[in-house]
């Protein structure tokens, strides 16, 4: 991590410590209030609390021109993703895929497209529709790889944050106010409850709230459908590909189409944001992450709807390249924020209990 970048962001930590106006804002004022000093740890946690809500900003009477020159979204920013680049693991591929993430994510899917189009057509097939191209364990032999290397690296990088951070002992009931805070993704609402500052600058709006919701929680149904039909096909004996009206359909479709409208409505978000109040070396990055989900969603809807068709000769090996970029990106592109927030927000509530208890 930049020492410049941790320098400044304790700058304006301990400016807005002395402050003190935003504090009702999120949970990164009460955790700026309840500190006197601020080690390097100190600064990584407080950016991965953030949210980049940006209320904070706009009503921050010493932004530009003001000579304290506070931007506290921006500095933020910058740190949080530096703790991503410098806990991955490789860590040069962390750099470069924030730094080119769109560029690298159309390379693997074009690529990708046509090695998969190539061994749809090596005879590999056994089943109904989609299998009858690629068996299911032809499937499975190529992503099973390319899935538990991406949660390793997310693994290690995720234990590097958190030993980097000095957190105290947690118990069960941290953890679980840091999943009912992120469900309900308290930290964007607001000091008020009326939303953030993230595309209308000082007008509170709801919109990316709702989003996100659409997108957690599109994904969740996403990875249930895919944990019920292996627990299905491995357990109970009940091969793919599965009717309309079982559990993985019932779950995948509703998932993929609420992930389609959180993806599509962060993405215009994104275009309409200032991007002087976020890290813009990345946005191109956090773009590719954005569209990817998008991808694998429409493109997974579109085969599912489309699968009898002579289409399937382009939607499967584009959805099967989609969904293989994203796992290999993911330990390397936004998808670890989620991660990281989340233990945050447990850190957070840990010392919120510990604090009480003094």
């Amino acid at each position: 991590m930049s020492n410049e970048t941790t320098t400044e962001a304790r700058r304006q930590i301990e400016i807005c410590n002395a402050c003190r106006y935003c504090e009702g804002y999120c949970s990164v004022f009460p955790a700026i209030t309840s500190s006197r000093a601020f080690s390097d740890g100190d600064i990584t946690h407080l950016a991965n609390l953030c949210h980049n809500c940006r209320g904070c900003y706009y009503a921050c009477q010493y932004t530009a021109p003001h000579e304290f020159d506070l931007n506290l979204p921006k500095i933020l920013a910058e740190v949080r993703h530096d703790s991503w680049v410098q806990h991955s693991y490789p860590q040069a591929l962390g750099s470069v895929i924030n730094t080119s993430g769109m560029g690298i994510a159309a390379l693997f899917v074009f690529s990708l497209t046509a090695v998969f189009y190539a061994i749809m057509h090596f005879d590999l097939g056994h089943g109904d529709r989609f299998y009858a191209y690629m068996s299911h364990s032809v499937m499975v032999a190529i992503f099973m790889p390319a899935f538990l290397f991406p949660l390793m690296a997310m693994g290690i990088s995720l234990t590097r944050y958190w030993r980097s951070i000095g957190s105290p002992v947690v118990t069960l009931r941290d953890f679980a106010a840091a999943i009912t805070s992120a469900g309900k993704l308290k930290n964007l609402s607001g000091g008020h409850g009326d939303g953030c500052n993230f595309e209308n600058e000082d007008a509170f709006t709801p919109w990316r709230k709702y989003f996100h919701h659409f997108t957690l929680y599109g994904f969740l149904l996403c990875f249930a459908s895919t944990s019920s039909a292996t627990l299905m096909h491995y357990i109970l004996d009940m091969s793919a590909p599965y009717g309309p009206f079982s559990l993985p359909k019932i779950l995948g479709v509703p998932g993929g189409i609420m992930l389609c409208i959180g993806t599509a409505g962060l993405a215009v978000l994104k275009t309409k944001a200032d991007p002087n109040l976020g890290a813009a070396k990345v946005w191109a990055g956090e773009m590719a992450f954005i569209v990817l989900l998008f991808a694998v969603s429409a493109s997974g809807l579109a085969l599912y709807w489309l699968g009898d068709s002579d289409l399937i000769d382009v939607l499967l090996p584009l959805h099967l390249a989609v969904v293989f970029t994203l796992f290999l990106m993911m330990p390397y592109s936004k998808m670890v924020h989620g991660f990281y927030r989340l233990a945050a927000l447990t850190r957070d509530a840990a010392d919120v209990r510990l604090k009480s208890v003094k």
